[in-house]
Parts: C-alpha cells; sequence; structure tokens
C-alpha cells in the first residue's frame, strides 16, 4: 500500500504560514503606493486650489471686470454710432467690428463675476484697483473715456464729421483701454483674466494704427 506522505512539525508549518507569500508582499507594496500617490494627489489638489483661488471684492480682477465693462459700453455706443451714420466704408465696418467684440468681451466679463459670486457693480471707486495708481479723472472718467457732451457732439455729428470725431474720441478710448488692460496684467496671474486682458490690448492697439491711418489726408 502507498505510504501516506508525512505532515511538517507543527513548528515548521507556523513558520511557513507567518512567511508572506509573493502574492501578498506584492499587494501590500501596491497598497502602500496607491496611500502614497493618494496622499501626494491631496497635496496637489490643495496647492492647485490655493493657486486658483477665487478673486474677492476688491481684488484686481473684480475691479478689472467692473471698470472696463463700464469701458467697454462707451466704446460700442460709439462704435454703433459710427456704424449707421458714418461716411467712410472703412469707419462704419471697424464700427460694427469694435461694437461686436467689446459687447462679447462685456458678456466675458460679466460671466465671470457671476461665477465669482460678486455683484457687477463693488462699492471700492473706479479705477483703484490700478498698480499705478491712476485714477477717474476730473469729471469722474476712466482714462480715455469720452464725456457725454463728446458723445452728444458725435451723434450730432454727420458725413464726415462724423467720421473725425469717431477717429479722434475711439483712439484716446483705446488707449485707456490699453492702459487698464496693462494694468491688470501687471497685478493678476489668473489664466483667463490674462488671457482676455492680452486680447484686448493686441486688438486694440490694431485698431489704434488702423484709425490713425485713416486720419491722415490720404487715409
Amino acid at each position: 500500500m502507498p505510504t501516506t506522505a508525512q505532515k511538517p512539525p507543527v513548528s515548521e508549518r507556523t513558520e511557513a504560514a507567518a512567511e508572506p507569500r509573493p502574492a501578498s508582499r506584492t499587494l501590500r507594496y501596491l497598497t502602500l503606493a496607491m496611500a502614497a500617490l493618494l496622499l501626494l494627489g491631496v497635496g496637489w489638489t490643495v496647492a492647485t486650489l490655493a493657486a486658483g483661488r477665487t478673486p474677492g471684492e476688491n481684488s484686481a480682477e473684480a475691479g478689472f471686470a467692473r471698470d472696463m465693462s463700464r469701458h467697454h459700453a462707451q466704446a460700442v455706443e460709439m462704435a454703433m454710432v459710427a456704424y449707421a451714420k458714418g461716411q467712410d466704408p472703412a469707419i462704419r465696418q471697424l464700427g460694427y467690428d469694435m461694437a461686436l467684440t467689446q459687447q462679447a468681451q462685456i458678456g466675458h466679463m460679466q460671466r465671470w463675476l457671476q461665477e465669482w459670486d460678486l455683484l457687477p457693480t463693488g462699492s471700492r471707486p473706479a479705477m483703484e484697483w490700478m498698480p499705478d495708481g491712476v485714477g477717474v479723472d476730473a469729471n469722474g472718467l476712466m482714462p480715455g473715456m469720452a464725456t457725454r457732451e463728446e458723445i452728444i457732439r458725435l451723434y450730432e455729428a454727420e458725413g464726415a464729421e462724423v467720421d473725425r470725431l469717431f477717429i479722434e474720441l475711439m483712439i484716446k478710448h483705446h488707449i485707456g483701454g490699453v492702459h487698464m488692460a496693462d494694468g491688470v496684467l501687471d497685478a493678476s496671474d489668473r489664466a483667463e483674466v490674462v488671457r482676455m486682458a492680452e486680447a484686448m490690448k493686441q486688438a486694440q492697439q490694431k485698431e489704434i494704427n488702423e484709425l490713425r491711418k485713416l486720419q491722415e489726408p490720404n487715409g
């Protein structure tokens, strides 16, 4: 008859059971590695949230969104007059393009304020957020903005006078807008604000150059 295999002594069986099997060791290492990655992930998340903290009531980002929305609103008003009454087709086209672009940018900035849980208007004086401290002028207007009297003159102008006034007022207005864009670029590193300010600066500088060419005698 076949002989029955003898079992190892109890002490040997106990030692064998106590020694981790290769699969068990692998699982333990994977668990430790996953725990370490989880802790790292939590750290990265906290750092990311801290870096992308929502702008507050008195932030440069909020001030820029509010003030530039108002600044743009006047540009849209003047551009629509040029589009409706300008004599030069190039002026009418510029007016149309400016109104469309700046109205869309107003929409983006107002959406930021909603996402940041802020009101469209704040309690701080206009331009107080600017790093260089340049505020409003004696008429309470931000850099480059036209007075109400100048806007009325634009509305009442006819023919070539519409073109002349529009060019004059919009060059000044855009120079002020570029200054404000530079201000927020110096004060903010928030991605969407930086992208918008850079786009505004580039577009408005380009339009200043186009307007100056049209201002020339043979423009």
